[in-house]
């Protein structure tokens, strides 16, 4: 395989053999490189050779020598010197499926690669993986391996992602416990198909992996509007959510008295549904699977009471009161205190909104500032773009944010989570800008880094150069 080199590090040691964008690296010690593993395992090496094709095809044999740690310095066209894998199944819950049309292409590609497992912490369903494929991610060990599950009954796994193998390629998961290859896992739990019995059935059966399989999560199906002439499916509600939470937690107990860890987990959505309090830290097992929605409710609420505590002793609280009532119109990242009363407000999905007025009514219980609640709105944004069903803030479009918030007082800063925004861009689901929000909207908008401390420091006027995002986090799909 040929892979196109689109930039050369200045300084680097490839600047310094001459090598330039434009160039084609044919081999490494005169192996092919199948994607970026192949590179790394081979030039890790204090001495290699490079086979170099010029834009005039000139070939050049290149003969490295260099620190074991010191990096090449070469760039290439993808970041896995490869195309990405696409997903095979046609899952009866995948959410791409339920989008409608018009919106971006990158938003419906449908990746299943098990190199971003390892490289983005994806979760990836093996079925479009051969055994050359699982031997090469054990010969590099490739770890954490995170896949989905869904379910362990092989019928009832192929039903769900519509894929004749899906049941098959289960075995894979023996080679990667042979292997101490450490894994995680995920069960989209979609109601009356592989909950209750089902889910107990799959629990068990992941069980035999454990501790090598460190973690399991089990997520309620995300359900759009956009479901016609799909199959059919009923959200969880209060009592279905209460019976998976009781299922987990009963296993929660088997698993930590006998590895010390908690093994399977319940979303913190499931919790909610539930009314539900949220467990306690060290049921978290070190947030394993927080990108999964696992214990960012809990981390929350830890990270927040540790900076209103800090707040509270620190010696500066006293200024701070002082100044309370202090206007200043921009934040620029310096450090500067934010307006406070009226001047600040917040915004984000209905599913964590109520995790924001629970940290407010801490702040404000605690004095570090005074005022009522009305002092900091929060506005919960309802999606009438996916549908009601729809309450994470990282599917919130920017059309809906406007509407709902045209003539809300908003003060002259909204603060808006980080994952509302495409990564490294200004830019929400739909296309419309951060830009286009502050000027329907007639108010500076920030983007908040997730996180307990960075939320109180906001609302408290005590916001650091690092709480604000400049690269935006991912999508919530």
């Amino acid at each position: 395989m040929e892979h196109k080199i689109v930039r050369v590090e200045p300084g680097s040691i490839a600047e310094e053999m001459e090598i330039e964008a434009g160039d084609v690296l044919l081999s490494v010690d005169g192996q092919e490189i199948e994607d970026i593993f192949d590179f790394q395992t081979l030039v890790a090496d204090e001495e290699f050779t490079l086979l170099i094709r010029k834009p005039d095809g000139e070939e050049w044999e290149l003969d490295i020598e260099k620190d074991e740690e010191e990096e090449l310095g070469i760039v290439f066209e993808s970041d896995l010197m490869s195309d990405y894998r696409s997903c095979s199944n046609a899952c009866i819950f995948c959410f791409i499926d339920q989008m409608p049309k018009g919106m971006r292409d990158t938003l419906y590609f449908k990746d299943d690669d098990s190199r971003l497992s390892f490289l983005q912490g994806n979760y990836i369903t093996l079925t479009n993986m051969k055994q050359k494929d699982v031997d090469r991610i054990i010969r590099y060990h490739l770890e954490p391996m995170n896949i989905s599950v869904q379910a362990t009954e092989p019928e009832l796994r192929c039903q769900l992602l519509h894929n004749r193998f899906a049941g098959d390629v289960l075995r894979y998961l023996d080679d990667f416990y042979r292997a101490g290859l450490h894994m995680n896992a995920q069960v989209v739990l979609v109601r009356d198909v592989n909950d209750k019995a089902h889910l107990e059935r799959t629990i068990s059966d992941l069980y035999r992996y454990a501790p090598v399989l460190q973690s399991v999560s089990v997520v309620p199906v995300g359900l759009t509007k956009f479901r016609e002439g799909l199959y059919p499916i009923q959200p969880f509600d209060a009592e279905s959510a209460a019976e998976t939470v009781d299922l987990i937690e009963k296993w929660q107990k088997k698993a930590f008295s006998e590895f010390g860890i908690h093994f399977v987990h319940a979303s913190d959505e499931l919790y909610l549904l539930s009314g539900r309090d949220f467990p306690e830290e060290e049921r978290y097992d070190d947030y394993l699977q927080l990108e999964n929605g696992v214990g960012m409710a809990r981390l929350l609420f830890t990270e927040a009471d540790a900076e209103i505590d800090r707040l509270k002793a620190d010696a500066e609280i006293d200024k701070l009161k002082a100044r309370e009532h202090e206007i200043t119109e921009e934040h620029e990242i310096t450090g500067k205190c934010e307006p406070k009363a009226a001047q600040l407000s917040f915004a984000t999905g209905r599913l964590a909104a109520p995790l924001l007025e629970a940290v407010r009514a801490k702040i404000l219980q605690s004095g570090i500032i005074s005022g009522a609640e009305e002092s900091l709105p929060i506005y919960a944004i309802r999606n009438d773009f996916f549908g009601e069903t729809v309450t994470v803030a990282g599917l919130i479009t920017g059309r809906d944010l406007i509407d709902q918030l045209k003539g809300q007082p908003l003060g002259s800063v909204l603060y808006l989570p980080s994952c509302m925004f495409k990564s490294g861009e200004n830019v929400f689901l739909d296309d419309v800008t951060r830009e286009d929000a502050e000027k329907e909207l007639h108010v500076k908008i920030r983007v908040l880094k997730s996180g307990g401390g960075a939320l109180v420091r906001a609302m408290t006027g005590n916001l650091r150069s690092d709480d604000l995002d400049t690269t935006h986090g991912k999508y919530e799909l």
